[in-house]
């Protein structure tokens, strides 16, 4: 009984806190999705299909800016994640937001995952499609280079990339519960633990270091 006692006023107290840090998510942000976007405009126009310059430009203003919150090291990674496959570069990570870079050269499809964080997915280059479904819906939703196509929290869409197609992708919202995510196709389909155990350093490094400087 005594046990019981203990859960639940552990409980209450975990949930108490946990709605009062969420109603405050937005004082534990750095990043913006208008100042992302203007800077993918910029960069866009810069550089055109040139992307690598585009990445290079995004990574260099944001560590103009923010320079003990950026990874300028470009780790690529492979990426599997609800049946799609691309690859990624860390920009950020810590516990409220995540920054990356993500795309393939030759297309791929899957499912967005339905998570804790709203995503922001600035096309750098290409066009991602997406779908819904509902009884009007028999069109895709068609993202250029140069858009933002916005998965709300808790929304869930497939989408396609027919060819090559890399975005900004800034992720606002409580980033460890969509790890999961990110790792299920390792043990379900790739049994890539190599890529795991990269993605699980990089990452795990990043949170580190962003909330050493205060950064939750």
């Amino acid at each position: 009984m005594r046990t019981l006692t203990y859960l639940g006023a552990f409980v209450a107290l975990f949930s108490a806190l946990f709605y009062y840090l969420d109603s405050q998510l937005d004082s534990f942000y750095i990043f913006s999705p208008q100042q992302l976007h203007s800077l993918a405009i910029d960069a866009i126009e810069a550089h055109g299909n040139d992307t690598a310059s585009v990445v290079s430009y995004i990574a260099k203003d944001l560590h103009e800016k923010l320079p003990l919150h950026i990874n300028l090291d470009e780790e690529w990674v492979f990426n599997n994640a609800g049946g799609a496959m691309g690859a990624m570069y860390i920009i950020h990570a810590s516990i409220t937001e995540y920054l990356i870079i993500f795309g393939t050269a030759i297309g791929t499809e899957g499912h967005t995952g339905r998570h804790t964080a709203d995503d922001y997915f600035h096309i750098l280059r290409g066009t991602q499609l997406a779908y819904t479904p509902g009884p009007n819906s028999y069109e895709p939703e068609i993202y250029p280079q140069g858009s933002v196509h916005h998965l709300r929290r808790g929304d869930v869409k497939q989408y396609k990339m027919d060819e090559a197609c890399f975005a900004l992708e800034y992720a606002r919202g409580w980033i460890p519960p969509m790890l999961g995510f990110g790792y299920a196709d390792t043990f379900s389909s790739t049994l890539d633990f190599w890529t795991l155990w990269r993605t699980t350093a990089v990452t795990g490094r990043e949170m580190v270091r962003n909330l050493w400087l205060g950064k939750l």
